[in-house]
């Protein structure tokens, strides 16, 4: 089931339009397919209100310790090892900073 989450979530994403220039802001659709993505697809592994499971707390208290740079590392280029899969090939640089700025703000849906 997760395999096929993952695999959905990724098929919308390689198909929507092409990810925005890092300085263009993100359009309020855009962010919300990115809410869907951090709860159904970040969620399916560190838990749907990322409180931990397969993969690390994601809550603010647990990356109060980490850089934003080093979160959107994370993100960009995965954990080599781990099912944390790399999203720099679906994701531009704005879209990892709103990502980091909602784990920031612990946005659970």
């Amino acid at each position: 089931m997760r395999e096929v989450l993952a695999a959905t979530v990724l098929l919308a994403l390689a198909t929507a339009a092409p990810a925005a220039a890092s300085s263009d802001p993100l359009s309020p659709a855009r962010e919300a397919e990115l809410r869907v993505l951090l709860e159904q697809d970040c969620g399916s592994c560190h838990g749907l209100t990322r409180k931990g499971g397969l993969g690390s707390p994601l809550t603010p208290e647990a990356l109060a310790g980490r850089s934003d740079d080093d979160l959107a590392l994370t993100i960009r280029h995965g954990v080599p090892g781990t099912p944390m899969p790399p999203w720099a090939p679906l994701l531009s640089d704005a879209e990892v900073s709103a990502l980091v700025e909602m784990l920031r703000q612990g946005d659970v849906q």
